[in-house]
């Protein structure tokens, strides 16, 4: 099998070393706060046995939001082990990168990042001498891996994140290939040293997925649905708020599949009537939701906690009937834009974000156009488009009528032409409306300007607010201020402080 694993594939792009011998500084890696309770508290009743010598710890944490809440555990696991956590991986005796693996792009990023930190090992750059390498990758190549970057010193998998304590002390850990599919997940208890924004924060309510949607390796990788129990979620949701927590983003595989395994279907509703209750909370976003299981029960939640924002986030995949056949993917009941329009419906004022793949097997012009034409029709707030790459261990990989590479990438220019177009049409109906802004800091490009999101922007994916005229108290990070649209761009608004 081809992985693609080879020293060639390092990039330029991937992070630089010091020279050999150069003095740093090291500082420590902060935790905005932890999910509950202080982490030197949390030992579930037991005294936490201290290691042998404190290890300098860097980590490297790639890909989706859901793996940024494994890395925290584990940063927040070696942190009440005793061990300290650096900002700068210049100044670590042990690195780890926790991977990704959903996708080809992702896969690459992950192999340029272990091989950039195999060859800081390698080089001796600072006291490096423990390279650790966990999640979707591992679980995935972990004989490719270790074979061919011998500099990796242990590997785990996407359940063993308890196991980041022996890995870095130096014992020996593998991804356990007798334990069948993963079955961990987190609990409210669990120690977690957050690396969001102090007003921000990631929560899982549940791990895994039961679809068998051809192109995903998801199952294979994160193992089945399981749900976390609600009293738990409202448990760490309540630390988060106590803690400073203004935004809470509930994340999953499948949000609205939520509390099926726990015998208890359409568990999302009261789930979020039970944290809209949270005293301190600000917004309630709901990310990863599915067609087939987004009820109006559900909907209906979201329309009336005030703390619940208006957003809803569904991957649709494509909208052609013989492409979504050949994905397996589930779409419920009814056609897609008349899916689209009851959410509308029964959420006034939702922003509606969705993604496709373009280019997937077999897929025809006709299909193409049809896609096109419900991108048109549907007028969604947020868009992402994807160009079909083959995963190995997908029934995808094996599916006949491969779309040439050219073809993916003008097809995918295409859907972000048309878009393009209906976000800054939308966009610049919002000049002249005045909304609550969520201030995140300085804007990265310059310091005049705040840079904030609305609630129907998700972090990091959907735009940013610029603020220009911040007013004669500028606002601070995390703090929710009523401002003015001035100006509609393609995917970002600029806003003065009303």
């Amino acid at each position: 099998m081809k992985t693609g694993f080879g020293r060639s594939t390092a990039q330029a792009h991937a992070p630089s070393g010091r020279p050999r011998g150069a003095q740093v500084e090291c500082p420590v890696a902060h935790s905005n706060q932890t999910a509950g309770p202080d982490w030197q508290a949390i030992s579930l009743g037991k005294p936490v046995a201290l290691p042998m010598v404190s290890k300098r710890v860097g980590f490297v944490s790639l890909g989706c939001p859901k793996n940024l809440v494994d890395s925290e555990v584990m940063l927040g696991t070696l942190k009440r082990r005793g061990h300290e956590v650096v900002a700068d991986i210049a100044c670590a005796e042990v690195i780890v990168v926790n991977t990704c693996a959903f996708i080809d792009r992702a896969k690459k990023e992950s192999i340029d990042t272990v091989l950039e930190m195999a060859r800081r090992k390698t080089e001796g750059t600072g006291d490096l001498g423990r390279l650790i390498v966990t999640g979707c990758l591992t679980e995935r190549h972990d004989e490719d891996l270790r074979r061919e970057i011998p500099e990796i010193d242990a590997t785990l998998g996407t359940g063993q994140i308890p196991d980041i304590v022996a890995a870095v002390e130096g014992r020996s850990t593998r991804v356990d290939r007798t334990a069948g599919r993963p079955e961990w997940i987190y609990d409210a208890l669990s120690p977690r040293l957050r690396s969001t924004p102090s007003h921000t924060a990631f929560v899982k309510i549940s791990e895994g997925c039961d679809y068998t949607c051809t192109f995903c390796i998801i199952p294979t990788l994160r193992g089945l649905h399981r749900s976390r129990r609600p009293e738990d979620i409202e448990t760490e949701v309540r630390g988060l708020a106590q803690a400073g927590v203004k935004e809470v983003v509930l994340v999953a595989q499948d949000s609205t599949r939520y509390g099926l395994d726990l015998g208890q279907r359409g568990a999302l509703a009261p789930l979020l009537r039970r944290l809209g209750a949270v005293d301190g909370l600000r917004w309630i976003r709901v990310m990863y939701a599915y067609p087939a299981t987004v009820t109006d029960e559900i909907l209906d939640a979201i329309a009336a906690e005030e703390r619940v924002v208006k957003y809803v986030d569904m991957p649709l995949q494509h909208a052609s009937e013989a492409v979504l056949k050949r994905m397996k993917r589930p779409t419920g009941k009814g056609n897609l834009l008349g899916m689209v329009e009851r959410v509308r419906d029964r959420v006034p004022g939702v922003a509606f974000r969705t993604t496709f793949i373009v280019g997937f097997p077999g897929e025809t012009d006709e299909d193409f156009k049809q896609l096109t034409t419900f991108v048109e029709r549907a007028e969604f707030d947020h868009v992402g488009v994807f160009a079909y790459s083959d995963e190995d261990g997908t029934a995808a990989f094996d599916l006949e009528g491969r779309v040439h590479a050219k073809v993916k990438r003008a097809r995918q220019s295409e859907l972000m032409r048309i878009q393009k177009r209906i976000s800054l049409k939308r966009n610049r109906g919002k000049v002249g409306s005045r909304m609550e802004v969520l201030v995140e800091g300085t804007h990265p490009d310059s310091d005049m300007l705040l840079a904030g999101r609305l609630a129907s922007q998700a972090p990091e994916i959907d735009g940013t607010i610029l603020i220009s005229d911040p007013g004669e108290r500028p606002p601070g990070r995390g703090e929710f201020v009523m401002c003015e649209i001035t100006k509609g761009h393609h995917y970002d608004l600029e806003a003065r402080v009303a």
